[in-house]
């Protein structure tokens, strides 16, 4: 096991998933962590991560020095690399400019964690603090144009420090560097796979039930059709499945999603239309976190009632993934920043009477999919893109309306039939239409149209923490394009987004 500490980098669970990539579990603690559970933990190797914060911060976080004495080995990454240096009396300075980006990696040492790599690579940098001098026992192994140290060991202690991110995919080198530490320094075993993690999520929701039962929020996705398998295949009838028609989902959604659902989910499911209950109080709301927070007390109120109905039912499942909630909330102790709050975690309101029972909320979606396979979910769930709990209230900005839905619904699905036919749904990592608070002057017939400008978002991803936005072919575009406004009643122009992430998030909203 490697025990990665959070010291509130936006890419902590990215950390953990490259460990568990390579086989190998991981586990992320706060860094008020005792060293005794350290100790009792007893992990192969410890991984430091970056953060947001400069060591001379008063409230910069930090972890016992004791680390540092029980022998294991430890890498650390950025502000990680940064606490290393100055915990051993190094000296770290503010840059006089902050470094973001690509950097050509210059490796002087091909020995450690850079074995196997060539000694001119690129590596992603986001710092605004660099190490000055180096203390007694380290020395040099990496360095770029702009940061002479850029990398550093001691070998006495097994230290190693990066200052880059080797975790993310702007890093070519990054997962031999995580290799290199896993195997070659740790000598961990490559053990960790999707089967165990299922026996492991299975006995731990048998244990937590017992002869209770659960309710489940299943909206038809990988994510929620996953945890349903999995809970069923814990306690069986005790399971309770609810899908929520919330007025809000694409068209023909809940048709689809039903007759999916009761061919390849032998599981108690009920369908529940609360579509008024959803539209009413969003009608005047413009702001993206006040619709999550509506949605999810109105989704909370809808579960309770139906949780009323339900002798002995104490829990609600959800398929909450990391990603939701290392956007909504720090849920490790550490001080990540909140980007914004999502409905199954910021949006749940603290009187919630339900425990909540989330086996996938350490996963990202790529992981969640293989297990879904492992455990037998058709490939029409297992790859379905992520459709978010708000629904299309939060693919239209600004106010969500009866007529606003209809065109966005027209629009979405025209999207997502066109990117089918052309072969690369399955390639995408999520496709669809936001229908934006502006209009447009445009002509149609030689009259002159004011009408609504619509926006086309595709993007590729292996985890959601980043992802790029999607080349897709321009005889792809022209023909989304030319349909949306001829069959679409109130859309005369269509804009593609090419952003990324970092530093847009893939929903606009």
């Amino acid at each position: 096991m490697i025990l990665i500490i959070d010291f509130g980098s936006q890419y902590n669970q990215l950390i953990a998933r490259r460990v568990r990539e390579c086989n190998v579990y991981s586990r992320i603690e706060p860094p008020n962590i005792e060293i005794s559970t350290i100790k009792d933990l007893a992990p192969k190797g410890i991984i430091l991560s970056g953060g947001p914060s400069s060591i001379y911060e008063n409230n910069s976080p930090k972890i016992s020095n004791d680390i540092f004495k029980l022998g294991i080995p430890i890498l650390g990454i950025c502000y990680g690399m940064q606490f290393l240096i100055n915990s051993f009396g190094g000296e770290v300075n503010k840059t006089s400019k902050r470094e973001y980006g690509f950097a050509k990696l210059n490796i002087k040492d091909n020995e450690c964690i850079f074995k196997s790599i060539s000694e001119n690579t690129t590596c992603w940098m986001s710092h605004g603090d660099s190490i000055e001098n180096l203390p007694i026992g380290f020395e040099i192994t990496a360095s770029t144009e702009n940061t002479g140290i850029a990398a550093v060991r001691n070998k006495e202690h097994n230290l190693y420090g990066v200052q880059f991110h080797p975790e993310v995919e702007h890093t070519p080198c990054g997962k031999t560097i995580i290799q290199n530490f896993l195997f070659d320094i740790c000598k961990c075993s490559p053990n960790w796979t999707m089967k165990s993690f299922a026996e492991d999520a299975i006995a731990q929701i048998k244990e937590t039930v017992k002869d209770k039962q659960v309710i489940l929020a299943l909206s038809g996705g990988v994510d929620s059709s996953v945890t349903a398998v999995l809970v069923n295949k814990a306690i069986g009838n005790q399971l309770t499945c609810i899908f929520v028609d919330n007025g809000l989902l694409r068209k023909n959604e809940a048709k689809k999603i039903k007759k999916i659902l009761t061919e390849h989910l032998k599981i108690n499911i009920k369908f529940i239309n609360a579509k008024s209950k959803f539209l009413r109080p969003l009608s005047k709301i413009i702001d993206p976190e006040k619709k999550r927070k509506i949605i999810g007390k109105v989704f909370m109120d809808v579960f309770e009632a139906e949780a009323k109905k339900i002798k002995n039912a104490e829990f609600l499942a959800q398929g909450t993934l990391y990603p939701d909630v290392i956007e909504s909330v720090s849920p490790f102790g550490g001080p990540s920043s909140v980007i914004k709050s999502h409905h199954n975690v910021g949006g749940l309101p603290k009187n919630m009477k339900l425990k909540l029972i989330e086996p996938l909320k350490y996963l990202f979606k790529d992981e969640v999919r293989i297990l879904g396979t492992e455990i037998g979910l058709p490939d029409d769930i297992v790859w379905r893109h992520p459709f978010p709990g708000p629904g299309l209230a939060i693919r239209i900005i600004g106010k969500v309306t009866l007529k606003r839905l209809k065109v966005l619904r027209e629009v979405d699905f025209i999207l997502i039939e066109e990117i089918r036919k052309s072969g690369l749904y399955r390639s995408l990592w999520q496709s669809f239409a936001v229908l934006l608070p502006l209009k447009s002057v445009g002509i149609m017939g030689d009259h002159r149209t004011y009408e609504n400008i619509a926006a086309i978002r595709a993007v590729t991803s292996r985890d959601a923490m980043t992802a790029d936005w999607a080349r897709l072919p321009h005889e792809l575009l022209n023909n989304i394009s030319n349909r949306i406004i001829n069959e679409v009643s109130g859309v005369n122009r269509i804009v593609y987004d090419i952003s990324s992430k970092p530093p847009s998030t893939i929903e606009w909203e």
